[in-house]
Parts: C-alpha cells; sequence; structure tokens
C-alpha cells in the first residue's frame, strides 16, 4: 500500500528537521527548504536550485507542495483593491481580498470551505460548510497573492470565508508558520483574527500570548435580538462572550476590536446605540461599525447615513468609534459572494 505523502508546507520547521534527519539528511538542509517553501514561496521542489537532484526526487517522493488556482481576479478601478477567488486541489473554492491602505497592503484571507455559524447577514455561511482549510492552504492565500500582484503583504486579517476559531487547530498552526523567524516572519501583532464569539476558544487564545488583535463580531447588544441573527449567541450568549473578553484583555494586554454590522431597522436605534456602550464601557476596546454588505438572498441594508448617525451616538456616549472604509465597492469585494455566484 502506497503510503500518503505529507503536506509539507503545513509542517513546522522541526518537524522538516526531523523527517529528513529519519532520511539521513543534515539540518541545515531542512532549512534551506523551509526557506524555499515560505520566503522564496516555490511550488515545486524542482525550483530548489541548491538541493541536489538526489534529494530532490526523495522529496517528491514523501512530500507534496500543496497548490491554489487562480479561478478569478478581479481589479477595483476605484482603490487598487484585487478579489481573488481560488480553486483548491478538491475541487472547491475560497475567497482572499488584498486591499491597499496608507500603512501598506493587507490581505484578508480564508480559513474555510463555507462556513457552520449561520450568521443571517453573511453570504459565507449560505452554500453551508464544506471543510477546514489547512495550514498550507491558509499560507498560499498569501503567497499566491504576492506573487500575483507584485505587491508585498504588511497585514493579515482572518475574517474571509469561515469562523477561524471553528478551524483552531489549523489556524494556530497557520499563524506559527506565518510567524516563524526563518520563514515567512510576520509578526502577528500585524495580524487580526475576527470570530462570532466561541468563548472557550477565545480562552484559549488568550493563554497563547500571541500579540494579535482579536476582533469580535457583536452586532447587537441583546441577547434575544443577536441570538437571531448570530446563532452562535445561543450557544454562548453575550454574557459568556464579554467576560472571555474581558480574560483576553487582562491574560494579554492587548484592546478588543468590537465589529457591529449596522442593519437598517434592526440594531442601529438610540437604544441600540446605548445598551451596546453600558456593555462596552470600561473595557480596553474600540468599536469598527460595518455597513452591512447587500446579498440577494437576504433582505439586510444599510446606508451610510444610519451608520454615521449610529457612530455619533456611540461617540456622544464616551465610546471609541470608527467607521470601516468601503474598499472594492465596484468589485463586491465582501467576502462569500464571488464564491456564491461562482458555484450556483
Amino acid at each position: 500500500m502506497e503510503t500518503e505523502k505529507l503536506d509539507i508546507l503545513s509542517l513546522s520547521l522541526d518537524e522538516i528537521i526531523m523527517e529528513l534527519d529519519s532520511m539521513g539528511e543534515k539540518k541545515f538542509r531542512a532549512e534551506q527548504i523551509f526557506n524555499w517553501l515560505h520566503v522564496k514561496k516555490v511550488t515545486d521542489f524542482s525550483e530548489m536550485s541548491n538541493i541536489s537532484l538526489e534529494l530532490r526526487t526523495k522529496l517528491s517522493e514523501k512530500f507534496y507542495i500543496k497548490r491554489l488556482n487562480i479561478v478569478k481576479r478581479l481589479e477595483s478601478c476605484v482603490d487598487n483593491t484585487i478579489k481573488y477567488l481560488y480553486g483548491l486541489e478538491d475541487g472547491n473554492h475560497i475567497e482572499s481580498v488584498l486591499m491597499d491602505y496608507k500603512h501598506g497592503n493587507s490581505i484578508c484571507i480564508s480559513t474555510q470551505v463555507g462556513c457552520r455559524m449561520g450568521c443571517n447577514f453573511c453570504a459565507s455561511t449560505i452554500a453551508g460548510f464544506r471543510r477546514n482549510l489547512t495550514p498550507s492552504e491558509m499560507l498560499m492565500q498569501i503567497y499566491l497573492a504576492e506573487k500575483d500582484s507584485g505587491r508585498h503583504v504588511d497585514s493579515l486579517v482572518l475574517m474571509g470565508i469561515g469562523e477561524p476559531l471553528d478551524n483552531y487547530n489549523n489556524v494556530i498552526r497557520f499563524l506559527e508558520l506565518l510567524s516563524s523567524p526563518k520563514g515567512r516572519n510576520m509578526s502577528l501583532r500585524h495580524v487580526s483574527l475576527s470570530t462570532c464569539g466561541i468563548a472557550p476558544r477565545i480562552n484559549d487564545l488568550a493563554k497563547l500570548k500571541t500579540g494579535l488583535t482579536l476582533s469580535v463580531s457583536l452586532h447587537s447588544a441583546d441577547n434575544e435580538r443577536r441570538s437571531e441573527i448570530m446563532p452562535v449567541n445561543r450557544s454562548w450568549d453575550i454574557n459568556e462572550l464579554i467576560a472571555a473578553c474581558r480574560e483576553y484583555i487582562k491574560e494579554t494586554g492587548r484592546r478588543i476590536s468590537f465589529e457591529y454590522a449596522v442593519i437598517s431597522g434592526v440594531n442601529d436605534s438610540p437604544r441600540d446605540a446605548e445598551a451596546l456602550a453600558a456593555l462596552l464601557r470600561g473595557m480596553n476596546c474600540h468599536i469598527n461599525l460595518i455597513p452591512v454588505n447587500k446579498i440577494k438572498e437576504r433582505s439586510y441594508s444599510a446606508d451610510r447615513r444610519s451608520v454615521e448617525q449610529f457612530s455619533k451616538r456611540l461617540e456622544r456616549l464616551g465610546m471609541n468609534v470608527t467607521v470601516r472604509r468601503t474598499l472594492g465597492a465596484d468589485i463586491n469585494a465582501a467576502c462569500g459572494q464571488l464564491r456564491r455566484e461562482y458555484e450556483i
């Protein structure tokens, strides 16, 4: 029976060292291979020019390098945003979005194929959950976008298709690989992880003290209403979520960003603003208001004026608030939309 090949891009440097040691190879060879994978971003062992042909042959027999294909690429004429639809080796599809900010290039990547969280306003969840992404499939979204665009990615947001904390172990391995000093070496202070509120995993993440920014999708300060639009609230309600967030701040010393998708007639009243301010007052946090994205399967909407009014109410209540800048509006850059349209 043929042994299944190992996904080498998902292996840590220590694991590659161990594998090569079992093949009678020195540690420095593993470091060379790791550099080829995560710094030079090669997708074939034949490209590793300082590795002998004999070893490259052995590597190709024992390992494989994960690949993604760009199925569709949309570039904004307005703000240099590039949206990618990637095809995976099993026929599934995911998305990422490369954005141009004053502080540099940021990429929003997917962590799952689909999502099982069921948030009512989100396009990612409509087609259902297929599977988790591997660490290599998360890395390749960055590496391929950099290769294709010629732009260096300076920061990262885990806010595309999927719930990162529902794919916890793979996401943590991905972050370890991304920040490896001998690899991509990205500081996790330039990484933001967005979660809909899986409280136990927020507690687990706090203990790791990674330095990343935690972004929590709140969208309502009322348990009943939040449960209607975000089913995850039925498992871990607002009280449990906020307790986990307070513990995260205590453990890490890092400020939390609360994401709030403003939905006209649902969560944008003066009473909603007062409840949100009362819930978060005294926390080391920031509120990021997001005009809800229109998707054809849902009737939710928000106009810029109502978002600005909601922002001003929160500011008068003493809260630290910003309204997210809309990027890639001409290419429907909200994650989930392109995959949904392609697979229908």
